[in-house]
């Protein structure tokens, strides 16, 4: 049988608590990985997006010949990544002749693979090809906007679950507050077609408009490119169900022996102590049998004593 290892001392306990899986989720990381064979487009790809990220992101320079996410073994080599680094998101760009320009994205959960969708890359345009202000250069910490154009993000799977893992990638860190400085750029998806998009970044520049909310104006930035989806892995249901779990709200007071049925609705228990009949106490003169004995009485009629009767006779 496999000997399971456990923490040695509270430190290792206390790390391996972190990586472990929570209902409130952390600041996500990504790791990017390059194949076996990449091209200039590619390495362009995986850099400028890594600085988007940077902060919250790793970068392998290396070449990885065995992570292969689509084939049954491949993904052992990545799970192993994901979890010596802490990353539950990752790209993973290879380049061969029959996909080019082939860009993975992916998510993991408990350091498994959780889903993935390939990409191809078309009509690349780096951040150095647009001229503007470098003052407006996205900061490290803000907070991006998201724009999805067009109703194929909402019909169409591939799609859809393209838009998701986007929004995984880019969000960032989940807040409550923030400042409104700090939004400063946003990310537009235009579906082209059922199976191809248009990606870019802008950048929000804030003017005076006589109000007390500021006049936005939109600056192309990049990078831009036509992203073509190719194949997609949904999530296993099972694993999706166990992933999406939400943490209880610690405001709302629980109820106890209280559950929810979809059919039956709200469904409560009730617990009735055992009943102990055999120590009542028993009454002798019971006020039941007195009552029964006055009623026979009264309905008996009346019958003189045999004293008053002689009485009678005598006189």
């Amino acid at each position: 049988m496999m000997r399971i290892k456990t923490a040695s001392n509270h430190r290792v306990r206390r790390e391996l608590d972190k990586r472990a899986p929570k209902l409130v989720e952390t600041s996500k990381k990504t790791l990017f990985l390059h194949g076996t064979k990449t091209s200039s487009v590619l390495n362009s790809v995986l850099t400028e997006f890594y600085h988007l990220k940077k902060g919250t992101a790793i970068k392998y320079s290396r070449k990885n010949e065995n992570v292969k996410p689509f084939e049954s073994g491949g993904e052992t080599s990545l799970e192993f990544y994901s979890l010596k680094t802490d990353c539950s998101l990752f790209v993973y760009g290879s380049h061969s002749k029959k996909r080019p320009n082939n860009l993975v994205l992916g998510r993991t959960f408990d350091h498994h693979i959780y889903d993935l969708i390939e990409v191809g890359i078309e009509n690349f345009k780096s951040m150095n090809s647009f001229s503007y202000d470098k003052k407006l250069a996205p900061r490290i910490g803000s907070k991006p906007f998201f724009a999805f154009i067009g109703e194929a993000f909402e019909s169409v799977d591939e799609l859809k679950h393209l838009k998701e893992v986007l929004l995984d990638l880019f969000r960032g860190e989940v807040v409550t507050n923030f400042n409104l400085a700090g939004v400063d750029r946003m990310y537009v998806c235009t579906a082209l077609t059922s199976n191809k998009i248009y990606f870019t970044q802008f950048a929000l520049r804030l003017k005076k408009s006589g109000t007390p909310v500021p006049r936005m104006e939109l600056v192309e930035v990049g990078p831009s490119m036509d992203m073509v989806v190719r194949r997609h892995r949904n999530p296993d249901d099972g694993l999706r169900k166990v992933a999406m779990k939400s943490a209880p709200d610690s405001t709302k007071k629980k109820e106890k022996n209280v559950v929810k049925d979809p059919i039956e609705g709200k469904i409560g228990k009730i617990y009735i102590p055992e009943q102990k009949v055999g120590d009542v106490p028993f009454m002798d003169k019971s006020k039941g049998v007195k009552r029964e004995r006055r009623e026979a009485r009264e309905a008996k009629p009346a019958q003189k004593k045999p004293k008053q009767q002689e009485e009678e006779v005598a006189e």
